[in-house]
């Protein structure tokens, strides 16, 4: 397709054009969708080489008359079986192609078109969206009357092939409500599923597209069409890159204090939550935040409607089945609460004057625990009647959000419905800060709330290795509540955490608990992939911060679940074992009040002839003659053979150097185990050809990116000096600083090094006692000079 231009086209309207051949003029919004389709309707019209017994026919976006700027033309050419159909479709197909259009297109007749429609739900649902454009009005009449009854009568009996096709969509693509990323038409809650509710309302099963739905599917499809526009091209990936440009087509501006962004609600709940106060306002949000926001409370609107009308469907069809036709049964599950027909309804005792203000939290407690959803007529209720929880909560409804937190897989399904219905606002108004909040860090997968709640999924998985449980939902559910205002998010949400943990009625003491987890909550992996554990001042620095073992195990448990919670690259078994060893050393330290020995060099490095290499899984260790350079030079030649070091020891044991490393592959594939001992003996042997390959490595191997930064840690460690390096991540940059600091006179006992996305936080331990300023200078500006 030609790029986006400004100028005016064919028509001389002014309107920027997307294709100059055909004329589709661009612009956003629904007026300007069928502007477009017009335009396409027009031009198809005429290149149409009519015939009798022939019908050009629109599905898809242009069937619907939804026609993104830079999207497909889906096209059917109908017959009644006519001669020469092969060449006609060819003069028409060609043209199409030429025009720089992309085309999915198909001839057939309509018993063809309903056959593969009859086998082929996807096929069913297309038809759905015939349109005539040129040619024989009667078959595409024929066609679209035929294909609609058809469905009506086999919709119940497709429609589980249907879901279990959608349940793959979404399993490939997420969910767009809580992606950083999402696909706006493939992702569960996008475009691709409004067509699926279109389907189910024609079918009669429900009332699928309800005013919400068609307000969140216009404004999903005014965000695409920005999307085209804004990149030039047909895209449906809402990338990070793209927001900013996307939001400022779209016209958005900071909302009025006071007016939650994302929080779009369904049926008769309102948008839900108290009104943010001044001085409780968040920081001014980016207009491509915003957008973000506004994108996850549509898609969520969507989702929510198609799992009403799954569940339509489900009882429709069981309700066929049933042997016994009456009154559905009703079967008790918890305190107020029933099921019937699949779904969770209140008691009739429950409903009454002045309804139990933990009815809401135990309902959404016993769908969590059941996987059962609640019906859409009691969350409409309950957002409607439900009083509000007084301060401190009464027990019921703390026990029931410690269930509701620890009920493990049914968790998100039951918090989601509970926040499309204003119910989460109820119980905690600092959630309308949170819904939909983006997190910019690139190791997270998910919006700000849906981490948490995902973080408490994953605590569920620990409970039975703290003393308690409770504690660990809760800050789990916590942990990152200071996101989103001004500093640190651990120390702004220390005090948040807190008093959210009072007002659910937690003792004082369990409430500075809490305020103590979230405020430590990054400690344990921060020192663990940061600092020397061999170090007794880390661990004895750890263990006075952490203060005693039940906390400790907190903390512990609370680090796999934040870490399983925010993505693949957030944890590893490496990072998982540098954590494990430093809570045992901590443990044993506040156990016993003395801090662990640092382990014995190995044995097998301290005798025999020079050099020793050894190789492991995820360990190298080399012993060579003591000289200057060592260190560097056994990072280079890993780094040569495709693998990053993620921690570094030197030491010097009666006249011998020992080096011992924990690596990973850099690109998932472990090098020849042969040819990387070879490379290393020769290496620290002094080949001067191994050292030119390293050297040339580096140079081609700059790292690119923000300015670096040195940090000095005088009083870090027991008998060095910390140097932390901030930099971007590049191949060989281990081996470089190393140099540069050999160079510069500093002698590395330990390295720790941190990959955080694209960025590395590496730590050096600098001994020969705390260098002068000159010293320092001399250092900071060799090792910034070698980034």
């Amino acid at each position: 397709m030609t790029s986006l231009t400004t100028a005016t086209g064919p028509t001389g309207s002014g309107v920027p054009v997307v294709n100059e051949v055909v004329g589709v003029p661009g612009g956003i919004g629904e007026p300007a969708r069928s502007a477009r389709a017009d335009a396409l309707d027009a031009w198809l019209r005429r290149i149409f080489p009519g015939r009798p017994g022939v019908a050009l026919v629109a599905v898809g976006g242009l069937g619907r008359r939804q026609c993104a700027p830079y999207g497909d033309l889906d096209l059917v050419l109908l017959h009644a079986g006519v001669a020469g159909i092969d060449e006609l479709a060819a003069s028409l197909w060609y043209p199409i192609w030429d025009a720089g259009l992309r085309l999915d297109h198909s001839v057939r007749t309509v018993a063809e078109a309903l056959s593969v429609a009859q086998d082929d739900v996807k096929v069913a649902l297309g038809l759905l969206d015939a349109r005539h454009v040129a040619g024989d009005p009667a078959l595409t009449g024929q066609l679209a009357r035929t294909a609609t009854d058809h469905w009506r009568r086999t919709a119940i009996r497709q429609l589980p092939g249907l879901r279990e096709i959608t349940a793959a969509r979404w399993e490939a693509h997420g969910e767009l409500a809580f992606l950083l990323e999402g696909d706006l038409k493939e992702a569960a809650g996008g475009l691709r599923d409004v067509g699926i509710l279109r389907a189910i309302a024609t079918a009669g099963v429900t009332d699928a597209l309800r005013p919400a739905v068609h307000a969140a599917h216009r404004r999903l499809l005014d965000t695409r069409d920005a999307l085209h526009q804004q990149v030039g091209r047909r895209v449906d990936r809402l990338l990070a890159q793209e927001r900013d440009g996307v939001a400022a087509l779209l016209g958005l501006r900071q909302p009025q204090l006071g007016a939650p962004v994302g929080a779009a609600s369904d049926g008769a709940a309102a948008d839900g939550g108290a009104p943010v106060r001044d001085d409780d306002a968040p920081p001014p949000v980016a207009e491509g935040d915003m957008l973000l926001r506004l994108v996850a409370g549509d898609a969520r609107t969507v989702s929510h409607a198609l799992d009403d009308a799954w569940r339509a469907a489900d009882r429709l069809r069981s309700g066929r089945h049933r042997a016994a036709p009456g009154r559905p049964v009703r079967r008790p599950v918890a305190r107020d609460v029933v099921e019937q027909d699949g779904e969770l309804v209140l008691a009739r005792t429950a409903i009454g004057a002045r309804p139990d203000p933990s009815l809401s939290l135990r309902i959404a407690a016993a769908a969590a625990t059941t996987r059962l959803p609640i019906a859409r007529a009691t969350c409409e209720w309950l957002a409607a009647y439900c009083p509000p929880l007084p301060a401190p909560w009464p027990p019921a409804a703390r026990a029931a959000l410690i269930t509701l937190l620890g009920a493990g897989p049914g968790l998100v399904p039951a918090w989601e419905t509970c926040d499309r219905y204003g119910l989460i606002d109820g119980w905690l108004p600092e959630w309308t800060r949170l819904r939909s909040l983006p997190q910019h860090n690139p190791v997270h997968r998910f919006t700000l709330d849906r981490h948490l709640v995902q973080t408490a999924y994953e605590a569920s998985r620990h409970t039975r290795e703290v003393e308690r449980p409770d504690l660990l939902l809760l800050g789990a559910f916590l942990h990152d509540i200071g996101k989103g205002l001004a500093g640190d998010h651990s120390t702004v949400g220390a005090p948040l955490a807190e008093a959210v943990a009072a007002r659910i009625g937690l003792p004082p003491a369990e409430a500075t608990l809490i305020g103590t987890l979230v405020r430590l909550h990054l400690l344990l992996p921060d020192v663990a992939t940061r600092r020397d554990l061999s170090d007794p001042k880390t661990v004895a620095g750890v263990a006075e911060r952490v203060g005693d073992t039940g906390t400790l195990e907190l903390l512990h448990a609370l680090v796999q679940a934040d870490a399983a919670a925010t993505g693949p690259a957030a944890w590893s078994g490496w990072k998982g074992r540098l954590v494990a060893e430093l809570v045992a050393r901590v443990r044993t330290t506040l156990d016993t009040g003395v801090v662990p020995a640092p382990p014995a060099p190995d044995p097998a490095l301290v005798a025999g002839p020079l050099p020793v290499v050894h190789l492991g899984e995820d360990r190298v260790a080399v012993a060579a003659a003591d000289r200057r350079g060592l260190l560097a030079t056994v990072a280079g030649c890993l780094a040569l053979h495709r693998l990053e070091v993620i921690s570094a020891d030197a030491a010097t044991v009666d006249g011998r150097a020992l080096v011992e490393c924990r690596v990973q592959p850099r690109y998932g594939l472990a090098p020849d185990p042969i040819a990387l001992g070879a490379d290393l003996r020769r290496a620290v042997a002094g080949d001067v050809s191994v050292i030119q390959r390293l050297r040339g490595r580096a140079l081609a191997a700059r790292s690119q990116g923000a300015a670096p930064r040195v940090v000095w840690h005088r009083e870090a460690a027991t008998d060095a000096v910390l140097l932390e390096l901030r930099a971007a991540d590049a191949a060989g940059l281990l081996y470089r600083v190393t140099c540069a600091l050999d160079e510069a006179g500093a002698q590395v006992r330990a390295a720790r090094i941190s990959t955080l996305g694209g960025d590395v936080v590496d730590a050096f331990y600098l001994v020969g006692g705390a260098p002068s300023d000159e010293h320092r200078a001399r250092v900071e500006a060799a090792v910034l000079a070698a980034v």
